[in-house]
């Protein structure tokens, strides 16, 4: 039992990482002489743009910004939750308020990655100078983190929901 939950944690703790690496990263979209995130497109290395108000589809970089970080928060609170719930549940009882969070924090992980996925040639597009980019470019590794962070918080809320507590 001691293995099983040296792994439920360790695999927790990998998917609060994976999380904090996609939502704070720059590279969501990436090509030869730039890269571009849901913070900052920069070009060259050294001419970075803040995605800000003057960007014409801010509020949907905002609800990819905003579901990030709420994804991240959430798994952060159902690990703290997790713990909380293993010194003060009994014995075959389940986990239930931390699946349900950690389910809630992958829901929003998916959300922000499909609205990205989805939008991601508008976003650049009606920005001047920067649709030349989205067509040269390709998937980074955080947006690749971030679906990845997906099925590991999916997977994570699902062993919280039928784990019981046992000796």
């Amino acid at each position: 039992m001691l293995v099983l939950l040296a792994f439920i944690i360790l695999f927790h703790i990998t998917s609060a990482a994976l999380l904090f690496i996609a939502t704070i990263d720059n590279a969501w979209w990436v090509g030869e002489e730039f890269f571009a995130d849901v913070w900052r497109v920069c070009v060259n290395n050294t001419n970075c743009t803040e995605i800000g108000a003057n960007f014409q589809d801010y509020s949907t970089m905002q609800a990819v910004q905003a579901t990030m970080i709420l994804s991240t928060i959430l798994c952060c609170i159902a690990f703290l939750i997790f713990l909380l719930q293993l010194f003060r549940l009994k014995q075959g009882e389940r986990f239930v308020l931390t699946s349900i969070i950690q389910l809630m924090s992958c829901l929003c992980v998916m959300i922000a990655a499909s609205i990205y996925t989805d939008r991601r040639e508008d976003l650049h597009k009606n920005n001047p100078g920067w649709y030349s980019l989205t067509l040269e470019g390709s998937y980074g590794y955080s947006f690749i983190l971030a679906w990845v962070a997906f099925a590991f918080t999916f997977i994570s809320g699902l062993m919280y929901l039928i784990l019981r507590k046992r000796k």
